[in-house]
């Protein structure tokens, strides 16, 4: 009777089954998905203006402010646009999908809440919202007082995602998403799921 398991017997080797990437979910939301009522406009010199775009995207970075990072994102992601610090309106009859781009800092949240209210108020129907990305302003963790201000604006968007601070992206190194950190690697794998789940739908 032949041991199965001895070493000096000959088997019939079979590759080890391949795995699959792992597919990223839709993200929850955690915020509000469309404008409210009662929602009280940021001045008009805090509003970001509305600009026509003759191209389409599958997906806008919209800068709340200068030096957000939103042309950082684009080239990490295929098929994606900056919109600068505007947003777009497109010729399409489906609102144009975005995501709010900020620094970490004290300005940098301020400017995105004023655009989330600009956007919470109706101001902005051509664009649908998914979230906003706040950009490291410095490497290490926050200060207590902007993490409190973050977890603030945080609520006034669908979803938040975080990047950290990337020292090859400030000695102007080209943005990879191979290299990036593994934060960035979810943020582009979310808004994918995101953006399949949209276009099944329709």
């Amino acid at each position: 009777m032949s041991d199965p398991l001895n070493p000096w017997l000959s088997r019939p080797t079979t590759p080890p089954p391949t795995e699959a990437a792992p597919i990223a979910a839709v993200p929850d939301t955690f915020g509000p998905v469309a404008p409210q009522r009662g929602i009280p406009a940021p001045d008009r010199v805090d509003q970001l203006p509305i600009y026509d775009r003759n191209t389409t995207a599958a997906l806008w970075w919209v800068g709340a402010h200068g030096g957000a990072g939103e042309s950082t994102l684009a080239a990490l992601m295929p098929g994606s646009q900056a919109a600068g610090h505007s947003w777009p309106r497109t010729a399409s009859t489906t609102p144009a999908r975005t995501v709010l781009v900020a620094r970490s800092d004290a300005r940098g949240l301020r400017a995105a809440q004023a655009a989330m209210r600009q956007w919470a108020a109706g101001l902005v129907p051509s664009v649908e919202v998914l979230g906003l990305v706040v950009m490291a302003d410095a490497p290490g963790r926050l200060p207590r007082s902007l993490r409190d201000l973050m977890q603030v604006v945080s609520g006034g968007v669908p979803r938040t995602w975080s990047v950290p601070w990337v020292d090859a992206w400030r000695v102007g190194e080209p943005p990879a998403l191979s290299s990036s950190p593994r934060e960035a690697q979810r943020l582009v794998d979310e808004l994918t799921a995101i953006l399949g789940a949209a276009g099944t739908s329709n």
